[in-house]
């Protein structure tokens, strides 16, 4: 079976790539800008928040091993899908969370897993989670990948943001983490 991609949003993708690297059936994470109007935007634009684009991860996966429902499920796990333009301390547009869908699998999907998690009152506010299709895929600069991986405790916001998302994440899919 052939490799699929995913395209993520969900707040900082440092967060996202520290996350999904780690788990089973994922060959590779991306960082990178989706869904505005600037052609090869740059971070420092994105942070200004005046491209339209969001942080955003391409992940790409083998289906034998993960399905794109899996990632969904890790995705809404760990980040609060309920926050409109926001993730904890970062906010703006950049930092919204979407899932970019790449064919009507994907969209289906993920409407579904929306559905499911407020039809389970997961929280107490309602799930502002943007479904769109996938568009252009900027990859972020050098320096922000693997940044987790290469910076992690040297830098406060990893300690204190990415983390505990990691541990979440490892905690509730210890069966998934790649071996």
């Amino acid at each position: 079976m052939a490799m699929e991609s995913a395209t993520l949003a969900g707040g900082c993708f440092w967060c996202l790539e520290a996350v999904f690297d780690q788990l089973s059936g994922v060959e590779s994470v991306e960082s990178g800008y989706m869904g505005g109007e600037t052609p090869n935007p740059k971070y420092e634009a994105i942070c200004r928040g005046n491209t339209g684009h969001a942080e955003v991860v391409r992940i790409v996966f083998d289906p034998a091993v993960v399905g794109y429902p899996d990632l969904l499920d890790v995705f809404f796990t760990i980040h609060d899908p309920t926050t409109l333009d926001r993730q904890g301390n970062d906010v703006g547009s950049q930092y919204r969370s979407a899932i970019f869908f790449h064919t009507p699998e994907q969209e289906h999907a993920a409407r579904e897993a929306i559905a499911k998690r407020t039809a389970d009152k997961l929280w107490p506010r309602p799930i502002v989670t943007q479904v769109t299709p996938a568009s252009a895929f900027w990859p972020a600069e050098d320096e922000h990948q693997e940044y987790f991986e290469r910076v992690g405790h040297r830098n406060p916001y990893c300690t204190m943001v990415v983390e505990p998302k990691v541990q979440k994440f490892r905690k509730r899919f210890l069966d998934r983490l790649k071996k």
